[in-house]
C-alpha cells in the first residue's frame, strides 16, 4: 500500500513559485478540478474521514481462483488502475473528484452500500459476476443456483426444515389379515371351535360357501360403500345373525340382496329359521366375530346353474328352500334366484294362510318350468311335482253327489271347500243361506254339480254347515 504524504500550502505555494509558474497556469497544470470543487486542497487523512463507512463483509465474491478486481491476485498485483486514478493511490479511497461529482439519475444516495465498478479486462474477456447478480440482458438465474444442492433448499413456509415424509397407507382388510399370527390365536380353542375358524378361513380366503342358519335379525350401525361418490357412510340397518357353532357372522341387508332387487326389511325380519349359503367377507378375529355376504353366495349359485345342462333343462327336478312365507305369498331360492311363490303354484288344493303349511327353512321339490340365461330368470313349480286331484274326479266324486268339506277361502261371492282327496270345488250358497254364516276353516257339506274339462275345475253348491 503506497504512503500518503500530506503537502503544507504554504510549501506547494513556494514550489511553484520556485519554478517561475504563475498561479494560474499552475492550477491548470495540475490537473482539471471539476466545477464546484473547493480552492484549499484536503488532505488524504481529511478526506477518509469525510467518506461513508462501508460494509464489505455484507457482499461475498466468490474466489475465482485468478485475479480478483477488489482486493488484487495471490500476488499481490492488483488490476490496472481506472484511467485517471493516481499511480500508487488505495483503491479503496475514491479521489475528491469523484467524491465531489454529482451522482448520476437512478444511483444510490451518500451513505448507501453499493458495490464499485468492476474494470473490464484487458483482452475483452467478462469480469467475474458477483454471486446473486443478474443482468438484465440475460434475465436468466443467478449464476450460483445451480451449484446448490437440493437438500439445502426448503420452502420459505418451512423455515428451511424439510418436511416429515408422508405416513404410509393404512393397510387394507386382507392385509390385516395375513398378518396374524393364526397358530397363537388358536391355541386354546377346542376341536369344534378351531374347525368352526378353518372354514371362516377358508371361506375368506378362497371365495367358498357357507351354509348357516338365520337364528336371529338385529339393527347394526355399519359402514357402507356409497355408490355414487365411494366414500364409506355410516348407516344403521338390519343384518341377519348366522352362529354355525360359536363365532357369529353378521350379514347386512345390502348383502342379502343383488342391486336392483332388495326386499323390504319385514322381509328379512321374517327370514328367521332359514338356511342361506354366505361368503366370508371380512374378519375380526380379535372380537370372535366376521361379516358375510349372501348375494356373492347367490352369484356363484346363479352361474353354475347356468353352465349345468342338466339342472336347467325344462321338466328337471331340482330342491328349493323357503326363505320367508305370508299370508298369500312365500320367498324360496333356488340355485341362487330368489323367486316369489303364491298358492297356485305351492299346492293344486286351496290354503287360506301360507303360514299355516309352510315355515322358513323348509326344502321344496320343484319343477323347473322354464329358463332364461341372458336375464337369469328362472320359472319353478311346487305343485307340479306331485299328480294333479282333479284326474278321475269325475268317477271318485260324480254329478250330484254330496261331499264333505272343508272352506279354504272366498273370493268374489265364490266360496273354495276341499275334498279331503286334494280336489277343490267351487261352490255357491244356497238360497237359505247367507255369506256370513260360514267363515274360513269351516266344515260344510256340499253337492257336486258339474266337471270341466278346460279349466280342470269342479263346480258345486253348499248346502249346509257340518
Amino acid at each position: 500500500m503506497a504512503r500518503k504524504k500530506t503537502i503544507p500550502v504554504e510549501e506547494e505555494t513556494t514550489n511553484m513559485e520556485a519554478l517561475g509558474l504563475p498561479e494560474a497556469e499552475t492550477a491548470e497544470g495540475a490537473g482539471e478540478i471539476p466545477e464546484g470543487a473547493p480552492e484549499t486542497p484536503h488532505d488524504a487523512d481529511a478526506l477518509l474521514e469525510g467518506l461513508p463507512e462501508r460494509t464489505e463483509e455484507a457482499v461475498e465474491v466468490p474466489d475465482t481462483g485468478g485475479t480478483d478486481p477488489l482486493q488484487g491476485n495471490a500476488a499481490g498485483v492488483g488490476e490496472p488502475e481506472p484511467s485517471g486514478a493516481p499511480a500508487g493511490a488505495d483503491p479503496a479511497v475514491k479521489p475528491a473528484d469523484e467524491m465531489l461529482e454529482a451522482p448520476p439519475e437512478g444511483a444510490p444516495m451518500t451513505g448507501t452500500d453499493s458495490l464499485p465498478a468492476v474494470p473490464e479486462p484487458a483482452g475483452g474477456m467478462e469480469a467475474p459476476k458477483y454471486a446473486g447478480a443478474e443482468t438484465a440482458e440475460e434475465g436468466g438465474p443467478p449464476a450460483e443456483a445451480s451449484e446448490i444442492p437440493a437438500e439445502e433448499t426448503a420452502p420459505a413456509e418451512t423455515g428451511g426444515v424439510s418436511p416429515e415424509p408422508s405416513p404410509p397407507p393404512p393397510k387394507s382388510d386382507r392385509q390385516s389379515f395375513f398378518d396374524l399370527d393364526f397358530h397363537d390365536l388358536d391355541r386354546d380353542l377346542t376341536a369344534e371351535e378351531r374347525q368352526e375358524w378353518n372354514s371362516i378361513y377358508a371361506s375368506y380366503r378362497g371365495r367358498s360357501a357357507l351354509t348357516g342358519t338365520i337364528i336371529g335379525v338385529d339393527p347394526h350401525s355399519i359402514s357402507v360403500r356409497n355408490q355414487g361418490n365411494g366414500k364409506m357412510e355410516r348407516q344403521t340397518m338390519y343384518c341377519a345373525i348366522v352362529i354355525p357353532y360359536r363365532v357369529r357372522v353378521v350379514i347386512p341387508a345390502t348383502e342379502m340382496w343383488e342391486v336392483g332387487h332388495e326386499r323390504p326389511d319385514f322381509v328379512l325380519q321374517n327370514m328367521v329359521g332359514a338356511t342361506i349359503d354366505f361368503i366370508i367377507i371380512k374378519v375380526d378375529r380379535e372380537s370372535g366375530f366376521a361379516i358375510g355376504s349372501r348375494r356373492l353366495a347367490a352369484r356363484s349359485q346363479r352361474y353354475f346353474f347356468a353352465h349345468r345342462e342338466s339342472l336347467r333343462r325344462e321338466g328337471a327336478q331340482l330342491k328349493c328352500r323357503v326363505l320367508s312365507v305370508g299370508p298369500r305369498r312365500c320367498l324360496v331360492e333356488c340355485y341362487g334366484h330368489d323367486l316369489n311363490m303364491t298358492q297356485r303354484d305351492l299346492r293344486y288344493t286351496a290354503i287360506p294362510d301360507l303360514r299355516n303349511e309352510y315355515r322358513p327353512g323348509q326344502v321344496l321339490d320343484c319343477v323347473v318350468k322354464g329358463y332364461d340365461p341372458e336375464k337369469e330368470a328362472l320359472r319353478i313349480s311346487v305343485k307340479e311335482t306331485e299328480s294333479n286331484p282333479f284326474e278321475g274326479a269325475e268317477l271318485r266324486h260324480p254329478a250330484g253327489s254330496r261331499r264333505q268339506a272343508v272352506i279354504a277361502g272366498k273370493y268374489g261371492g265364490g266360496v273354495f271347500c276341499n275334498l279331503p282327496d286334494g280336489t277343490v270345488c267351487m261352490c255357491n250358497y244356497s238360497y237359505q243361506h247367507e255369506d256370513s254364516d260360514f267363515l274360513v276353516g269351516d266344515t260344510v257339506i256340499l253337492v257336486v254339480q258339474r266337471h270341466e274339462r278346460q279349466k280342470r275345475q269342479m263346480y258345486g253348491k253348499i248346502l249346509s254347515k257340518w
